[in-house]
């Protein structure tokens, strides 16, 4: 999985590209977890994302929770596949989605 982090301001997006499970998600948990003390609003950009495990859906939990004290996530680009994972988790209805 490639993570692409771009800052403006207060404002992180971070961009997944690849594969979000067991393998990938403590990456983007560290990375998340580095960078979210400094924003107050985050954007996963999952334009490229392929495939999310139950694994990746705990780390965008975490996300979830943490932002939500602050300015709040919104996920964008979500595709059919990880939309349709979404819906059965019940994530479409916590998730702010574009």
């Amino acid at each position: 999985m490639t993570i692409t982090k771009e800052y403006d301001g207060d404002a992180l997006t971070v961009a997944l590209q690849g594969r979000l499970d067991t393998n990938t998600s403590p990456e983007l948990e560290k990375e998340l977890r580095e960078s979210m003390d400094d924003v107050r609003s985050l954007t996963l950009d999952l334009a490229d994302l392929d495939y999310i495990s139950s694994a990746g859906l705990r780390v965008l939990l975490f996300a979830h929770k943490t932002m939500s004290a602050k300015d709040g996530m919104t996920v964008k680009h979500v595709n059919e596949v990880v939309m349709d994972v979404f819906e059965l988790t019940g994530f479409a209805d916590i998730l702010t989605i574009e």
